[in-house]
């Protein structure tokens, strides 16, 4: 049976951030074999503790985080708090889906089974994306919370391997729900051909990747586009991305274009890359 949510009641500090590390990295084999992905070391340090460093910074003060594959290793590692000097302790709780419903709940599934935990604004980050630079501020965080908007998303220029993007971009801020651009240069980290930069230039409407870093109101899982109940009890699997396209097409997700160091970490070649050891 599914471990139940602590009561709202009983949670008098609320999340106000988001970490995803429930991954199983299977394109990291065999390093993920024996770690979960997010705990990869990159210069030193756990990847997924650069964006708890960076959210600390932010202000933020409690921290969420779900585990899935070999998740228990993340708790044992940071314990219930991360403390860095000169700033206030960044308080962890964890969403354990692995030990509640035996597996992973993909992107939308988790956040919405760690409902109950967050609160009305919250910040979301991925565990296994370096962006040692990104600043979480609380300026930003305040201007969205007074905007109309149930999301925003941080968007970067696209990757070799992703030279398709995923959403646009207006010039008043709204990210757009553009068609997916199937790309062979995507399938490998490779500089995009001339064909695949020719595809791009032939639309309009230039697009770019989500950088997975984002904010978001509880109002948004909880409109029409989302039918799973705060909580998730039955732990439904449900993927971000419609969710996003779905919301996009009725100007409820805001965008920025975020230009500093920012890597999916999601290969060996990456990985190595970051560490100076390719």
């Amino acid at each position: 049976m599914a471990a139940s949510h602590p009561t709202e009641a009983s949670q008098p500090h609320k999340a106000t951030a988001f970490l995803l590390a429930a991954g199983r990295g299977e394109r990291m084999r065999p390093l993920t074999d024996v770690q979960p992905k997010p705990m990869l070391a990159v210069r030193g340090k756990p990847l997924m503790q650069w964006a708890m460093e960076g959210l600390q910074r932010g202000g933020v003060q409690q921290l969420l985080i779900n585990t899935d594959w070999l998740g228990e290793q993340i708790p044992q590692h940071f314990g219930d708090a991360l403390v860095s000097s000169g700033l206030a302790p960044l308080h962890l709780r964890y969403s354990h889906e692995g030990v509640d419903f035996g597996g992973a709940l993909e992107t939308a599934g988790g956040i919405v089974r760690a409902l109950p935990q967050l609160d009305d604004v919250f910040w979301v980050a991925a565990g296994d994306v370096f962006a040692p630079e990104f600043e979480f501020s609380s300026q930003a965080f305040a201007h969205f919370k007074a905007s109309p908007q149930l999301a925003h998303l941080w968007l970067v220029p696209n990757p070799a391997h992703n030279v398709g993007g995923d959403f646009g971009l207006t010039a008043e801020g709204l990210a757009l729900n553009l068609p997916k651009l199937a790309l062979a240069a995507e399938k490998s980290d490779e500089a995009a051909p001339a064909a695949a930069a020719a595809a791009m230039t032939a639309h309009e409407s230039p697009r770019y990747t989500f950088s997975t870093i984002a904010l978001y109101k509880r109002a948004f899982f909880e409109a029409a586009w989302c039918d799973i109940p705060a909580g998730n009890p039955k732990g439904v699997k449900a993927p971000l991305a419609p969710m996003l396209r779905a919301a996009m097409d009725e100007g409820a997700v805001s965008a920025s274009l975020y230009t500093g160091a920012w890597t999916d970490v999601g290969t060996p070649q990456r990985l190595a890359q970051l560490n100076g050891t390719r």
